[in-house]
């Protein structure tokens, strides 16, 4: 698993949760999460970690094509969400690397809702 991986390879080179935590702009318990699964680490952290430990990305990441299953007739949590789409029963598979990208742009779309804010004060 990657994120085995990186918590050895951090170790090896030294590093401290801390400072992975730094390099990716998050506090050190959110990290901590991250690495230890309670939390994923987005495409674009997994780059910053990358670069930071001077490493190819692929050296700690290899993106996984699994998929999200999302059946409105369930409510369950966890591989399975729930939706009420009209009343349908749908069965929706949604690839890891669309969500990936979704959370990519949640966070542009945060931080420029940030720079606007600075702009109006």
């Amino acid at each position: 698993m990657e994120k085995e991986k990186l918590r050895r390879l951090r170790k090896q080179k030294g590093f401290t949760q801390q400072q992975i935590a730094d390099a990716i702009a998050t506090d050190v318990s959110n990290y901590s999460r991250k690495e230890t699964d309670g939390v994923r680490i987005i495409r674009e952290e997994w780059e910053k970690i990358a670069k930071f430990m001077d490493v190819p990305l692929e050296e700690i990441y290899q993106e996984e094509e699994a998929t999200i299953i999302i059946n409105n007739e369930n409510n369950t949590v966890g591989d399975q969400a729930s939706f009420g789409f009209n009343g349908t029963n749908n069965n929706y598979n949604i690839p890891n690397s669309v969500i990936d990208n979704l959370q990519e742009y949640i966070t542009l779309l945060k931080e420029e809702i940030a720079r606007l804010k600075e702009e109006k004060k």
